[in-house]
């Protein structure tokens, strides 16, 4: 972070630089600088560098063209006075000897320079959170599997629904007779007629011979009472689909929390990375002035060795935190669906949203769109078709029926019979079977709705309890950042007591340790309000 203000005055224009002069903030200053220097006229600038910590190596460059196009560089700290003793020594040659024209060639080589090094940086995809959400909910592979769920359930009431069409059956059975069948007509069965006489004349006995028979039977049924019971299962099995969609509701919803979980950790590891790197390099010129004292022997050896013994310590910090960077980087694309070597930077996102929610909305919210309280809806009312299917068990199956029958080689019987007609069947007695299964139909129903109830007890107490870590988690961030304020005002206070020699140099190693650790501090709490934030939104059932 870099504040810029600019000051005037009757004979100059102070241009006065606080915090870290690194990244992208090299860019802001460069673009102030050259209003500044356009608008000043005859006008001294003087660039204060008093409350600047930090200087990287895009920003030391562009301190020495603002030296070079007429700035006046200024600081109090030990490591900004070198670096301004540096420039200048090693500028004032090239003053001499070159002109303005030179001068304005190495601005434009720094500015394309430039150019080229945040073109080189930015090369890597800017994944933003609402496109990492995106992602997840077209690739996610968790999702697509309970989608597969879904489409099950739908051609589940397709097959239902074909049972109010009628049915058709047909069977043939070819064999070979064990024995011969006998049929044995007496004589006169079928009359006695005058001039003819009796039919027939004497007892008469067909055999049919041990020999291959085949008997086809086709049956054609269309239920009639049973429209009623299978209407039941056609909504009950309805139900069971919007079921199926509420389960991968919840499941996306999830993925959305964890997407948003793991994008905050990432945010931040690159912002602990960031600040790592820059403290890294304040090292290597706290370690740089350090030996140069020593060299002059106004300091002593034991200085050098405390400032390189830190120096290493934040390098095995840096290496700790890009690997953590990457892990976190590899989850990320894990949820997302897409290979886990995939690299990305993430898009910078406000501090914190203190956006204000009153807690009897969000109640009401979570009860009207919680996932949780749907499902065990739904398994109530799919309770509720359970039992009335269970007594449409007691309607007597009534069918309009059509029956064919066919026999081949069978001597005396017809070959063809058919005919329609309706069919009862019914169970008239079952010992109680039927009562017992509505009665376990109405102790599951009697279950549901008190799961029911349950549900929204417990969505209740987690909006309450994610409600209150919220508003825990927004007065942290407060604690965190007034710690973090002191720290670095206790850093700067330390850096001056050690150029006026009144401090040891320990001491402020020591302070830049605590100041580190504030930072640290300060962006864990942070991504734990944003992580609290997620939980909370999730409470509430939103789907994005």
């Amino acid at each position: 972070m870099l504040r810029i203000t600019i000051l005037e005055s009757a004979d100059a224009t102070r241009m006065k630089l606080e915090g870290k002069l690194a990244h992208a903030w090299v860019g802001e200053a460069q673009r102030m600088w050259n209003d500044v220097s356009t608008t000043a006229m005859k006008k001294e600038v003087i660039v204060d560098l008093s409350g600047v910590s930090f200087v990287d190596d895009d920003g030391r460059e562009l301190l020495t063209r603002i030296y070079g196009g007429g700035g006046k560089l200024v600081g109090s700290r030990p490591m900004i006075r070198a670096l301004i003793e540096e420039i200048q020594s090693n500028f004032a040659p090239k003053r001499l000897r070159f002109g303005k024209a030179v001068l304005m060639l190495l601005f434009t080589i720094g500015v394309l320079l430039l150019a080229c090094c945040s073109a080189a940086q930015t090369s890597a995809e800017v994944l933003t959170l609402d496109r990492a959400i995106q992602l997840a909910l077209a690739s996610n592979r968790s999702i697509k599997v309970a989608d597969f769920e879904v489409d099950k359930s739908k051609w589940q009431i397709a097959e239902v629904k074909t049972k109010r069409l009628p049915s058709m059956s047909a069977s043939v059975l070819g064999s070979e007779l064990l024995n011969e069948l006998d049929f044995t007509f007496d004589k006169g069965v079928f009359g006695t007629y005058p001039g003819v006489g009796p039919i027939p004349s004497t007892d008469t006995k067909i055999t049919t011979p041990r020999q291959l028979t085949a008997f086809v039977r086709g049956q054609v049924t269309q239920p009639l009472s049973q429209l009623y019971q299978i209407n039941l299962g056609v909504k009950s099995q309805e139900l069971n689909s919007q079921l199926a969609n509420e389960k991968v509701r919840a499941l996306k919803q999830t993925v959305i929390r964890d997407v948003k979980q793991a994008y905050y950790a990432v945010l931040q590891s690159e912002s602990a990375l960031e600040a790592a790197d820059a403290n890294v390099k304040q090292y290597e010129e706290l370690q740089r002035v350090v030996l140069q004292r020593v060299s002059q022997e106004a300091g002593l050896k034991s200085d050098s060795l405390d400032a390189k013994a830190k120096l290493v310590n934040e390098q095995y910090k840096l290496v700790q935190l890009r690997n953590t960077l990457n892990t976190r980087k590899e989850y990320l694309n894990d949820l997302l669906g897409r290979d886990v070597r995939t690299e990305f930077r993430t898009e910078q996102i406000p501090p914190a949203s203190f956006e204000e929610v009153e807690l009897n909305l969000a109640q009401e919210r979570a009860l009207s769109q919680r996932p949780e309280i749907k499902q065990a809806e739904l398994n109530a009312r799919q309770a509720q078709y359970a039992r009335r299917i269970a007594h449409a068990d007691y309607i007597p199956e009534v069918d309009v029926a059509f029956n064919y029958l066919s026999l081949f080689n069978v001597d005396v019987l017809p070959t063809n019979v058919a005919s329609v007609g309706f069919q009862l069947k019914w169970e008239p007695w079952d010992w109680g079977r039927r009562k017992d299964v509505v009665n376990q139909k109405k102790a599951v129903e009697s279950q549901a709705q008190a799961q029911l109830q349950d549900a929204q007890s417990k969505v209740l107490m987690e909006v309450n309890n994610r409600f209150r870590k919220l508003e825990e988690s927004r007065m942290l961030i407060a604690v965190a950042q007034a710690g973090r304020d002191v720290a670095q005002q206790k850093l700067r206070e330390a850096t001056y007591q050690y150029e006026q020699r009144a401090v040891l140099l320990k001491d402020v190693l020591l302070q830049q340790a605590t100041t580190a650790a504030a930072l640290d501090n300060y962006q864990q709490v942070l991504l734990g309000f944003w992580t609290a934030k997620s939980e909370f939104e999730k409470s509430l059932g939103e789907d994005q």
